[in-house]
């Protein structure tokens, strides 16, 4: 008997598990119409039963039904309500199904599943509501471009461009003025002087979308200009998710070269660390014996450095990557709990043949030669590996009016270089007395991220109280390292016979570098919104606060080499034998390479920096009339920054105040709904661009390949703030199916600029300074044409083009006005008003989209391209130079196979013309100068996802 009731049981379990497993889900987000965020405890109902189920105060929901087609019902108390008609439910399956519902109606609104999935109009519809004027980009629309990462998805945003492959810029506004931000809150990127995070670093499958915001709102922070860029993770899948992806890249120009150069490196390279083998081998403080004290500790702490001076030639691979993602959820009672998680690896091998640098003068003597000047002319070639592990990790908890979230990120970079480069230096710095030389450089750099989030929600009203009162509070510690290990750089003069030897005086000593910056920066942000009536309309007002501490670290350690004695173990050029031990100078023999015992450490290029920004902030949203919705916001912001460091020994700065402000930052939007399908828009707000740490210092960061110095402006002249007051009126157009048109104008003011120019006849230095006021004015066009109105054939294909055409004036400082007239060649007239540094005039953005779901294939064809832009902002005889515009044009196919597309296949190509990087320099009647030059040549990936 009791065998029987156990085999019933078992049998039980059974069909109950083979009935649910044959159930399906639908599962998605009630949009407020209104307000346009997520509407808490809407009902969702299926259509002739009692079945049914409410939004959470997240605005998520799921419904498990049993395979079959349905009409669902949404509704809300205030709202229209819609009926959604054929959704089908799949056994074992998630019906993805978002809804937005709308206010000023009774009516019931009934649709059809086919408008909801397409994905990009449900993001547009985003666009149409929404007051600040932004761009989105859904997970699903970034799948279906096919983009793998952050970067490649955003370029195809108005307005948009990416530098480098990783860095965005907006309305062709330079790093400065764009912001990127991380699931609303700052975070640095591997480059703590940048206002942005690399946007290559994080993979799609782990984002629930992507926000560029254009105008300002009071809630966001206040140092940016041209967009922020907000990167949304998913909190958790609405089902168990997980992938690996495999892809690889082919340049002909760059892979399986036997030309490519290399050195020895660490075991541990390839992780993107290395494990100690280019540590400093003696200590900052050691002292260092002269020859003349006849000291053998010289020869030992001689011995203890790098031996490998010279890059060695290596056939070199291919780039390749891999990466995974893990997601799940599982209910808890009444709650949830789900995790995300994901891997990403990255081995870059980048390799230029032909890398040029150059610096160039305007004859100072005469001002009727029109031709520049070579202070620098570098050629040679340099070999670059580069290495990323990307790791993140999130788990949140949901109650039925809370949500708690935590993630972490590590980025883990390492980046070696090998290069050799034949020079012509100046020994004047004038374009006089040049000077032919060698210079070999192995270069090491890591760097790392780790940053933390913790975050709550809470709805803090009871359950079916309409004024939802919202508190969202937000903790995020950062911790960067940027390591540079033990570069090498050794230059040899070369004499009239084509022997080498060493020349300090023309081309320094051989160096040895080691420069360490450790930064950790705090943030806090708390958030609390309210619904209320205003006008007889729903209204909502917001308020909160944000704090931001950040301290960095920062210190130069460098140690230079000379010959005691006859230098003929050098003079065939082979710098390997400099360090060899037959060569190091001893007691004995007082002759060899020895090191210096000067300069090892300068404690003017070391600094402590100290940042502390603190905001509140208030706005309240509402309607005017039943077509104009109104934003007015204020946000005020203090900004102290303080010092440490040095400049000379009689010049000591102790946690010295640098910097003190305290603003007020107003933000003012309005759209007036012209019809169901067209919008007005205008905004003003005032924001600010801040000095970066390295910018207001005394430190002096030295390029040694290049031979270039930056120069903290501390050294010259302190800086203050960039504000900017913004100015933008759009009209837009919403159609069907993704399509729109969209007309924008814009203007910026900006009071006191920061711009990087050189140093006065010194076209190997540069700073920076507050270098006037300036003005943009653009204008942008955007439209998203489906081709099906030729024929029906053509209803996959899209047409994508935006376009941006911007004017910039900035007024010079009378300084820098004076010293152009100064330096004038004759014949030229010059203009007290130039381009602002780092804004491009255009920037074009087309786009031809082919995607069929039916099938599964998604492929296109890209162009961008930026105008020319001014770069770095020339000083009396050393003229401006310019960013030349660099036409891209990729092409990109992906297509999913199997039944439940599973599997999915991508190949790209990358700079289909070609098209070279190049920045010159620009004088009246001169021939253009190079002053960098790199060829990335066109690159050929393949890449393999499977989904479990």
């Amino acid at each position: 008997m009791e065998k029987k009731i156990y085999s019933l049981l078992i049998l039980f379990f059974i069909c109950v598990g083979f009935i649910n497993a044959q159930k399906g889900t639908v599962a998605g987000n009630v949009i407020d119409g209104e307000f346009v965020e997520p509407m808490a405890f809407a009902n969702i109902l299926v259509k002739g039963t009692t079945t049914g189920t409410t939004s959470d105060f997240d605005g998520k929901y799921e419904l498990e039904l049993n395979p079959g087609t349905y009409t669902l019902i949404f509704s809300f108390v205030g709202y229209n309500t819609q009926e959604i008609v054929e959704v089908v439910i799949k056994a074992g399956e998630v019906t993805e199904l978002d809804v937005t519902l709308q206010t000023n109606s009774l009516d019931t609104i009934i649709l059809t599943t086919s408008v909801k999935k397409n994905t990009e109009s449900a993001v547009l519809n985003l666009q149409k509501k929404s007051v600040t004027l932004l761009d989105g980009l859904s997970a699903q629309s970034i799948k279906s471009s096919g983009a793998g990462n952050v970067a490649a998805a955003v370029k195809n945003v108005p307005g948009v461009s990416i530098q480098g492959g990783k860095y965005v810029y907006v309305r062709g506004l330079g790093d400065r003025y764009t912001k990127s931000i991380l699931n609303g809150i700052d975070i640095p990127g591997l480059d703590p002087d940048r206002n942005t995070i690399q946007m290559d670093l994080f993979p799609t499958s782990i984002l629930d979308n992507i926000i560029v915001l254009k105008s300002a709102a009071a809630e966001y922070p206040a140092d940016f200009t041209g967009g922020i860029i907000d990167i949304i993770t998913k909190d958790f899948p609405t089902k168990g998710e997980y992938s690996i992806s495999l892809g690889s890249s082919y340049n002909p120009d760059m892979h399986f070269n036997d030309n490519y150069l290399t050195s020895e490196g660490s075991d541990t390279d390839i992780f993107g660390y290395d494990d100690g083998t280019r540590n400093l081998p003696i200590n900052r403080y050691q002292p260092i014996p002269a020859t003349s004290e006849n000291n053998s500790l010289l020869t030992t702490l001689t011995n203890s450095f790098q031996k490998e001076l010279a890059a060695k030639q290596e056939r070199s691979g291919m780039d390749l990557d891999f990466g995974f993602t893990l997601g799940n959820q599982y209910d808890i009672g009444d709650d949830k709990i789900g995790y995300q998680a994901s891997f990403s690896y990255k081995n870059t091998t980048t390799f230029y043949e032909n890398r040029v640098d150059g610096a160039y003068i305007k004859n100072p003597q005469d001002t009727s030669d029109y031709e520049l000047l070579a202070a620098l002319n570098s050629k040679g070639a340099e070999g670059i590996n580069n290495v990323i592990l990307n790791g993140l990790a999130g788990i949140a908890y949901k109650t039925e009016k809370s949500k708690f979230k935590v993630n972490i990120l590590h980025i883990q970079n390492g980046e070696s270089s090998a290069g050799f480069f034949n020079q012509i230096i100046s020994q004047d710095g004038t374009g006089g007395a040049l000077e032919p030389l060698t210079k070999n450089a192995i270069a090491y750099t890591e760097r790392s991220i780790t940053n933390l989030l913790v975050t709550g929600k809470h709805r803090l009203n009871s359950i079916g109280d309409e004024k939802a009162f919202n508190f969202e509070w937000k903790l995020s510690p950062t911790f960067s390292k940027v390591m540079d290990k033990g570069h090498r750089i050794t230059p040899l003069q070369q004499s009239d016979s084509g022997n080498s030897f060493l020349s300090p005086s023309a081309s320094t000593f051989p160096i040895q570098l080691w420069r360490n910056l450790l930064e950790e920066s705090w943030n806090g942000k708390v958030d609390f919104d309210k619904t209320i009536d205003l006008f007889n309309r729903p209204a909502k007002i917001k308020f909160g606060g944000a704090y931001t501490y950040k301290f960095r670290d920062f210190s130069v350690d460098d140690y230079t080499f000379n010959i005691r004695g006859n230098q003929s173990f050098i003079s065939n050029g082979d710098v390997n034998n400099l360090l060899a031990e037959e060569n190091v100078w001893n007691p004995t023999s007082d002759a060899g390479t020895y090191l210096i015992n000067i300069d090892t450490f300068n404690a003017n290029d070391a600094y402590e920096g100290e940042q502390h920004i603190g905001a509140n902030y208030v706005s309240l949203e509402f309607n005017v009339s039943e077509k104009m919705k109104t934003v007015l916001g204020l946000r005020t912001e203090f900004f102290k920054s303080y010092y440490t460091g040095q400049d000379g020994p009689e010049n000591i700065f102790d946690r010295e105040l640098v910097l003190d402000e305290f603003d007020f930052f107003p933000s003012a939007n309005v759209i007036y709904a012209l019809n169901d399908d067209d919008n007005l828009r205008a905004s003003y707000s005032r924001t600010t661009a801040r000095p970066s740490f390295k910018e207001q210092s005394n430190s002096q960061i030295f390029d040694p390949i290049t031979g270039r110095l930056f120069i903290g402006a501390l050294a010259v002249k302190p800086l203050v703030p960039t504000y900017i007051n913004n100015f933008d009126l759009r009209y837009e157009h919403f159609g069907e199916k993704g399509q729109m048109f969209a007309i924008s104008g814009f203007y910026k003011g900006f009071t006191d600029a920061i711009e990087q120019q050189f140093f006065v006849n010194a076209p190997t230095q540069l700073t920076v300074g507050n270098l006037g006021d300036a003005n943009v004015i653009g204008a942008e066009f955007e439209v998203r044409q489906r081709l099906g109105f030729i024929t029906e054939g053509l209803n996959n294909l899209k047409i994508n083009a935006n376009v941006s055409i911007i004017k910039s004036e900035l007024t010079m400082s009378d300084d820098e006005f004076q010293g152009r007239e100064d330096s004038a060649r004759d014949g030229e007239t010059i203009d007290k008003k130039r381009d602002l540094q780092g804004q491009a005039p255009y920037l074009i953005n087309v786009g031809l989209d082919y995607n069929n779901d039916d099938i599964g294939l998604q492929t296109g064809l890209f162009f961008n391209v930026q105008g020319k832009t001014l770069e770095v902002v020339g000083i009396r005889e050393v003229p401006d130079v310019y960013t030349k515009p660099f036409n891209s044009l990729n092409f990109t196919l992906n297509k999913t196979f199997g039944e439940d597309e599973h599997t999915s296949i991508d190949f790209k190509v990358s700079n289909i013309l070609g098209n070279s990087r190049i920045s010159e320099y620009e004088s009246f009647r001169a021939q253009n100068q190079i002053f960098t030059l790199r060829d990335p040549g066109t690159t050929f990936s393949l890449g393999y996802t499977y989904k479990f």
